[in-house]
């Protein structure tokens, strides 16, 4: 399973970054445009509003889980959920996990 969630971490962050980079190099740093465009449909919205769910949901499990089986860096995976997205940090917590386990 390691190698499983840490290629989907990669992957998690490779395809996301895919679409954001190009935007970025049109628009440069608009967290205004970007917002914009995120929720300027209703499906966008569906959408952004999920992975905020999502991402909150996991930052907490990540704190809760990686206290609880006194896992070290824990930043890691929540920098990657904030800076890439759940698609990142999670395959990435739960690949910090499996190494983890005895």
């Amino acid at each position: 399973m390691k190698t499983i969630y840490l290629v989907c971490a990669i992957a998690g962050a490779i395809i996301p970054y895919s679409q954001f980079v190009p935007w970025l190099a049109e628009h440069g740093p608009d967290a205004k445009g970007f917002l914009l465009e995120l929720f300027s449909t209703r499906i966008g919205a569906f959408f952004g509003l999920d992975v905020i769910v999502s991402a909150i949901a996991l930052i907490a499990f990540i704190l809760w889980e990686g206290r609880r089986v006194r896992m070290n860096v824990l930043w890691a995976p929540i920098a990657a959920t904030c800076l890439v997205g759940v698609s990142c940090g999670l395959p990435l917590f739960l690949f910090m996990r499996e190494r983890r386990a005895p």
